[in-house]
């Protein structure tokens, strides 16, 4: 900038910060919003009804020179965002594992914004950092895990398990990746991990890329017919690596699948990772949290056991976009790990403000003030709350079951044991039919139809997803808002449009 165009040093400055009324004004307007929302979320329909040029040419234009009245930017947002949202809170969102957002979190992040504390560091927010502190205690509480572990919250569960692979690494590597990397020279055959070959969750393939471990280190280990990892597999897998001269350094089992909801065998994997010094990560993004329902311990024995634990707040727990979390048992290799100084982040010289810093036990530098919606959730629900909500949840994946099963049309996949459930339409008159290409390929375009055409009425968001290679209908019933009425619906809806698209494009009959 040329002298001649700073700014007059004469002239009051100003902060542009709207007057505390009008303020107040527009903040009343936007809490009637999203009353208004709440109040008409059952009704609407899921995802919009224009096309992704429609919507890109609502939000084309040009950057505003001079700014505009808060009223009339409020104002758009029922005008041209909302009527182009997808409905995460929908009682019939069932696509993918996205919570359903709970009422309390809206006022924790309008809270947490208003203050704009930095939770990277003690002393640019010391009650931030507490808060924390305080509900990562909650949380491992919840699922049984040790209260004294470490652990933080993050974006998601794909940064949670790039942290726990990491940690993973630097704690059982036979030399200090930290200082050398993967490219020292010290370092014998590959660093290998485990998963199983079904349901381990992409995520763990691209925190294997963001490690630069490389995708080939990934072992995928055989499943079971009930999908869940094969453990005497796993051992003669990590046997032959270490007989090639590579270096097993985690297994991660899957708490709560994302296809069917399955949990490995965690004792067993524990008792093998314990053998050979191996790291235990339990991937329990989507169903870690069911640990607290007292009738579902049985799934959960040997979860205490891992290392490390993944879940995302933001799935099971209804917490809205973003919060993932990790839990590590020992803090102490979470801080090994991550550990980094410079003088401007803590000082040249030791100081009374003295706390903990959390950029020095995960990946980020500043971070937002995630954990006081699961603070003020937790708070709000409590245990009994959250075991209710998740009952029902529970309680909706069997009733669908049970609709499924009782149908001629469709085919189970599997048992549902927490909140993911998927099923197959097949109608009756192929049923008996010995199955070929030609008819897995049809009844794999014929599923994809039926899900396709209930999203596009906006009633219900539904995706599919694979099985056994096979295309299969799959719902995540992960919202407190659904209830046994809204299944249903979507099930008869679903029955209704598979008849029709039958009828519409029958598989030919066989030959006699």
């Amino acid at each position: 900038m040329k002298p001649e165009q700073l700014p007059n040093s004469k002239q009051p400055f100003n902060s542009l910060d709207m007057e505390l009324d009008l303020f107040r004004k527009v903040g009343y307007e936007v809490i009637d919003a999203i009353a208004e929302y709440y109040g008409t979320l059952r009704e609407r329909r899921i995802i919009s009804e224009s096309n992704s040029s429609e919507i890109e040419q609502v939000f084309q234009e040009q950057l505003p020179w001079t700014g505009q009245e808060p009223e009339a930017i409020i104002a758009e947002w029922k005008e041209r965002v909302l009527p182009h949202a997808t409905h995460l809170g929908s009682p019939r969102y069932f696509g993918f594992v996205n919570g359903s957002g709970t009422m309390m979190s809206v006022f924790a992040d309008a809270l947490a914004t208003s203050v704009n504390m930095n939770a990277g560091g003690w002393k640019a927010g010391p009650a931030a950092t507490e808060i924390e502190r305080r509900a990562i205690a909650w949380v491992a509480e919840l699922i049984g895990y040790p209260i004294d572990c470490g652990g933080l919250f993050v974006g998601g569960g794909t940064i949670a398990n790039f942290s726990a692979l990491l940690t993973a690494l630097r704690n059982t590597a036979s030399y200090d990746t930290t200082a050398e990397g993967l490219q020292s020279e010290q370092r014998k055959g590959l660093h290998t991990l485990y998963m199983s070959d079904h349901e381990g969750h992409i995520s763990i393939v691209k925190a294997a890329d963001m490690a630069n471990l490389g995708r080939n280190a990934i072992r995928r280990v055989p499943s079971h017919e009930d999908l869940t990892m094969n453990t005497i597999a796993l051992e003669k897998m990590i046997e032959e690596d270490l007989r090639s001269g590579h270096v097993p350094f985690c297994v991660v089992a899957q708490v709560g699948s994302i296809n069917v909801g399955v949990v490995d065998p965690l004792e067993d994997i524990a008792r093998i990772c314990k053998a050979r010094n191996i790291w235990f990560h339990a991937d329990g993004a989507c169903g870690a949290v069911g640990a607290m329902l007292p009738e579902k311990k049985h799934l959960y024995q040997g979860l205490e056991k891992a290392d490390s634990v993944t879940l995302d707040p933001h799935k099971w727990l209804y917490i809205p976009y973003e919060c993932g979390c990790l839990l590590v048992k020992y803090p102490e290799k979470l801080r090994r790990t991550f550990s980094i100084a410079a003088p401007y982040l803590q000082g040249t010289l030791p100081t009374d403000y003295n706390g903990l810093d959390y950029f020095e036990f995960g990946p980020h530098m500043s971070r937002s003030f995630n954990a006081l919606k699961v603070w003020m959730s937790i708070k709000h629900y409590g245990r009994e709350g959250y075991q209710k909500l998740l009952r029902q949840n529970i309680l909706c994946a069997q009733h669908l079951h049970r609709l499924v099963s009782a149908s001629p049309d469709f085919v189970p996949m599997h048992q549902p044991e927490l909140f993911i459930y998927t099923f197959r339409w097949v109608p009756a008159e192929v049923q008996q039919q010995a199955a070929t290409l030609q008819l897995n390929t049809y009844l794999d375009k014929m599923n994809q139809k039926i899900t396709d055409e209930i999203m596009s009425t906006g009633f219900a968001f539904i995706m599919t997803s694979r099985i056994w290679g096979q295309v299969v209908i799959r719902l995540s019933i992960c919202s407190h808002r659904t209830t046994l009425e809204d299944i249903d619906m979507v099930f008869e809806r679903l029955q209704q449009i598979g008849r029709r698209l039958y009828q519409e494009e029958k598989f030919p009959a066989p030959a006699h």
